[in-house]
């Protein structure tokens, strides 16, 4: 009877577990897939199923493989029987091979049995060829090159960064120091920003420049070059004084154009009253400039700097605050003694004050008590005030933006009973008044029609609250602006000497100011 080979081995060649017919492969993937859905719906992580899977494929493509093999070998025997001893030719595929029409003998399929069993005890992956659960090991790890590469690479780094030399000490030290630089560039910017001093205002290459050609409080300032005396105008002031012997002026008059002056006891030293609040004023516009103080910083009113007199903070709230440039215009305009008083304790105090108005070249100004100085211990000069305010005018001490504000609160001076009052039509004036019962001043910078603009300083001690010194101001204001108004003579003045009556006041008005 003819037996067909099959390319599996017999049910009776096969172990137990094989089955008893041929599996096709759409039965096989069918239990791929079955056996794939059930380990899905176990408890486990997708890797875990993943790689089930890949382990299950590779088992049962061995098993593939070695049954092939089987077969083949089987073919093989039985084709020798056949040709005795002849090879056997050669197939091509199922399709193509001849079925052997005799049955294998015993010795044949206990051969095949014993080669089968003995692969199957060499092979621990095929000894059960559908496990329950597929071992985690059979699974050989399959090359990656990118990995291998990366692993590769990693060592190669290793093995460099352990080959490479410690850094010398002196590359430290550069590197520490490189990191502290930065670490301060960092925290100087934040603190720069963050502090409210150091915000100053923009300003134009020109301002800039004439700031730092400007005293700030450690310069010291170039004065007016005076040029010739006014012996004219001189004569003429001089002829006022005859009338009342009893007052004792001191006189300073600065042509800006030409830098001619008049001095008449100008370096006296007199009473300062509500004068000194002008040094005062620049010594503020000097440190806004600075950056020291802002305009819109908020000042609060204190007990210990009310002070009586003139102006009105006085009778405002202790604790209410105002702006820093709202107590200076205060100061000016309406002659606030405790916005003075304000002003000079947020400057730093009277010795700072004073020390910086040294430094400015005015040696009879001095700050000595708080506002009202009603006894005259704070002390000026008619030329003092002059210097100061010509310094003012060429942009020695402040800068143009801050003089020009400066002169703008000095035109805003609610009492313009004295030197105004000789002005003429057209011309503007930018002052402060000082009146205490010996003393009564006007200092200002007069702005003429014609362009001219000169410099004026009347200073007069008198009997407490005499009248007439108010007139003798207006009378001298008066008598330098019709001088000041005449066209210039072509030929220049020449200092005269001032006769025996005029020297023998002026020396009687010296000797009573020293006493």
């Amino acid at each position: 009877m003819a037996v067909t080979l099959r390319n599996d081995p017999q049910p009776e060649d096969l172990p137990p577990q094989q089955g008893d017919r041929e599996v096709s492969p759409a039965d096989s993937r069918l239990r791929s897939r079955r056996y794939e859905q059930k380990q899905s719906s176990t408890p486990e992580s997708s890797r875990s199923v993943n790689r089930r899977r890949r382990e299950h494929q590779l088992a049962r493509s061995r098993n593939r493989s070695e049954s092939q093999q089987l077969n083949g070998e089987a073919n093989g025997i039985a084709a020798k029987g056949k040709s005795n001893g002849k090879p056997p030719k050669r197939s091509f595929g199922r399709s193509s091979e001849k079925r052997s029409k005799k049955p294998l003998t015993a010795a044949q399929r206990r051969q095949v049995r014993e080669r089968h069993l003995a692969r199957l005890a060499t092979s621990p992956s095929t000894a059960n060829p559908h496990p329950a659960s597929p071992p985690e090991t059979t699974a050989p790890r399959r090359p990656n090159s990118r990995t291998d590469n990366s692993s590769s690479l990693n060592r190669k780094r290793g093995v460099r960064s352990a080959q490479k030399r410690p850094l010398s000490p002196l590359l430290y030290v550069v590197r520490l120091l490189i990191l502290g630089v930065g670490i301060g560039t960092i925290a100087g910017t934040i603190l720069s920003i963050s502090d409210p001093a150091t915000r100053q205002s923009e300003l134009n290459p020109t301002e800039k420049k004439e700031v730092q050609a400007s005293d700030t409080g450690g310069g010291v300032p170039s004065p007016i070059s005076l040029a010739q005396d006014l012996p004219d105008l001189k004569a003429k002031i001089q002829g006022l004084l005859v009338a009342d012997s009893k007052l004792q002026p001191g006189v300073f008059f600065v042509d800006l154009d030409t830098n001619s002056y008049l001095d008449l006891d100008g370096s006296v030293l007199f009473p300062a009253a509500s004068t000194i609040k002008v040094p005062i004023l620049v010594a503020f516009f000097q440190d806004v400039d600075a950056g020291k103080i802002r305009l819109d910083e908020m000042l609060t009113l204190e007990p210990e700097v009310i002070g009586s007199g003139s102006g009105d903070l006085q009778y405002k709230k202790v604790g209410t605050q105002y702006t820093a440039l709202e107590v200076a215009t205060k100061m000016i305009a309406i002659s606030d003694n405790t916005a003075t008083n304000m002003l000079i304790t947020r400057l730093g105090g009277q010795e700072v004050l004073n020390e910086r108005f040294r430094r400015w070249g005015l040696t009879a100004t001095g700050i000595q008590n708080p506002l009202p100085d009603l006894e005259g211990t704070n002390t000026t000069s008619p030329k003092d005030l002059a210097m100061l305010m010509s310094m003012v005018n060429q942009g020695d001490l402040l800068s143009m933006r801050s003089r020009d504000r400066l002169l703008s609160i000095m035109n805003r001076t609610v009492n313009n009973s004295l030197l105004p009052k000789g002005l003429g039509d057209g011309a503007t004036i930018a002052h402060k008044t000082g009146d205490i019962g010996s003393l009564i001043a006007d200092v200002g910078l007069v702005d003429m029609p014609s362009g001219k603009r000169y410099i004026a300083v009347v200073m007069v001690r008198r009997p407490h609250n005499d009248a007439s010194a108010s007139e003798l101001i207006r009378q001298i204001s008066r008598t330098a602006y019709e001088f000041f108004s005449q066209p210039p003579s072509t030929t220049p003045s020449t200092t005269s000497t001032p006769t025996g009556r005029t020297a023998t006041t002026s020396q009687n008005i010296t000797a009573g100011n020293l006493l």
